[in-house]
Parts: C-alpha cells; sequence; structure tokens
C-alpha cells in the first residue's frame, strides 16, 4: 500500500500543556484505522491538526506526498479531507436535506453557474439525486426536511457523514461516531462505513465502542498522554500492557478484557 497520510514528530502546545508529543504516525489508501485511548490521550487534536484547526509547534503532516500542515482548513478539505465532529453543531434554518446539498461540490458549481448566469437545472437535479440517495443509506429519509438542529444528537451524526460523503473525499476522519447512536443502528453504521470504504475512501475512526473498533478495523493505533503506545491489529489489544495499563492503571489484572471507560 502507499503511504496516504503521514504525521512525522508532530507537536502540540496549548500554552505550557504538551497535548501532542512527537507524534508520528502512518496511514496507507485504503486502510480503516482506529484511533484509541483514554480520554484527554490527545486523539481528536490529531484529527484537528490534520484538518487544519489546530497548528504544529513542531513536526509536519503530508496527505498524497504534499505538505498540507501550513494550508488553511478549506484547503485542505480540498485535496480530499473530511472529518466528522464529536459533537455536530447544525444551522436551524436549513433542512436535512438543504445541509446534505450545500455541502456538495456540485452546489459550489452551481453557485459559480449563479453568478455567471448559466442554467443550474442539471446541477441542481444531480445534486438533489445524491443527497436524497445519501439520506437514505443513513436512515435520515423520516427527517429529510425536518430542520438539520431539530434532530436527534444520532441523526446529526449521521447527516455529517452524508454531508462528508457529498464531496467524494479521499480520507474521512470521524470522531466518535457511535456517540449518541442508537444500539441498533450501530450494526448498520458498520456497514454503511465498510460500503464507504468499498468506493475506495480510507477511514480513520476515534471510538470508545471496543465491539465497533474490532468488527470495522483492520488496524488500531493507541495514544496515551499525546504519544503512541500501541499500533496492532484490535484482537491484540487485550494482550499489550502498556494499553491495559493506560487504560485500566497498573493495579490491573491481565485476565480482565479492555473495555472503553
Amino acid at each position: 500500500m502507499t503511504s496516504l497520510l503521514e504525521l512525522d514528530g508532530i507537536a502540540i502546545r496549548y500554552g505550557g500543556n504538551t497535548v501532542l508529543s512527537g507524534l508520528t504516525l502512518s496511514i496507507d489508501s485504503g486502510e480503516i484505522v482506529g484511533l484509541l485511548g483514554p480520554n484527554g490521550s490527545g486523539k481528536s487534536t490529531v484529527l484537528n491538526a490534520v484538518t487544519g484547526f489546530t497548528p504544529l509547534a513542531s513536526g509536519s503532516i503530508r496527505f498524497d506526498g504534499r505538505r498540507i500542515d501550513p494550508l488553511a482548513p478549506h484547503r485542505i478539505a480540498q485535496r480530499g479531507i473530511r472529518r466528522t465532529f464529536q459533537l455536530p453543531s447544525m444551522p436551524t434554518r436549513m433542512s436535512v436535506l438543504e445541509l446534505t446539498m450545500a455541502a456538495s461540490s456540485e452546489h459550489h458549481q452551481l453557485c459559480a453557474a449563479l453568478l455567471r448566469g448559466r442554467a443550474t437545472r442539471r446541477i441542481e437535479h444531480a445534486t438533489h439525486a445524491r443527497a436524497s440517495a445519501l439520506l437514505e443509506q443513513l436512515k435520515l429519509t423520516a427527517v429529510a426536511h425536518l430542520p438539520a438542529a431539530s434532530i436527534s444528537g444520532g441523526q446529526k451524526k449521521l447527516l455529517s457523514i452524508a454531508c462528508a460523503m457529498m464531496t467524494e473525499p479521499k480520507l474521512l476522519l470521524l470522531d466518535e461516531p457511535t456517540a449518541g447512536v442508537h444500539p441498533n443502528l450501530r450494526g448498520e453504521l458498520i456497514d454503511e462505513l465498510r460500503r464507504i470504504h468499498g468506493l475506495g475512501v480510507t477511514l480513520v475512526v476515534i471510538e470508545h465502542d471496543m465491539h465497533f473498533i474490532r468488527e470495522l478495523c483492520e488496524r488500531c493505533v493507541v495514544l496515551d498522554r499525546g504519544a503512541a503506545i500501541a499500533n496492532c491489529k484490535p484482537a491484540e489489544l487485550d494482550k499489550n500492557r502498556r494499553v491495559l495499563d493506560a487504560y485500566l492503571g497498573r493495579a490491573h489484572r491481565t485476565a480482565r478484557p479492555l473495555e472503553a471507560p
């Protein structure tokens, strides 16, 4: 496989607090990687760094062979990186369908066409069709015409994925996609993410649900206090002493299975 995303010794500090400390990590094209760790270990900070929301104190980030850490977030997004947030905020004056359509690359073509006075019906029809299909796949058709801010927290997570996929990303970063999602829908979410992966999208998933991670991910990277302490298959996590120490403390019993806090 070819490295799609490369983090080379990145460090992030907030005042005197070091959140990431010389982290080096490589994600190959076509992988599904779980990014794990106790609360405060730096997982979401990694996503913020990759997407340009948090500047680096040192190190570099390359995507598809090109350095991206000096770029603004919208420029990084244009390269093919999309992310979801742990607590997504949605607009009150746009419906679920309107927001999904607005996220698409066709929407930007539509705006440009309007400014140039060109016909827009074909673009609008294609965008509507793609958005409607995604909402159906993510079980959001029933709320398509409701205000995006009014739907449940779990539905907002699914809507975030729909919006991200409207841009046909190369890399999709997911911050706790199952948080707030009904347990009955988690299996369907795994199937949907596998379908997305089958389209050629590389996935990096932050998640506390270990069953979800074991079902979906091929490889796991575990952070603790801003540094990587493990890089292994999900089945190997229970046997990794450093991982068990990070999650359970040094007084843990080695026979105790790893569960998220």
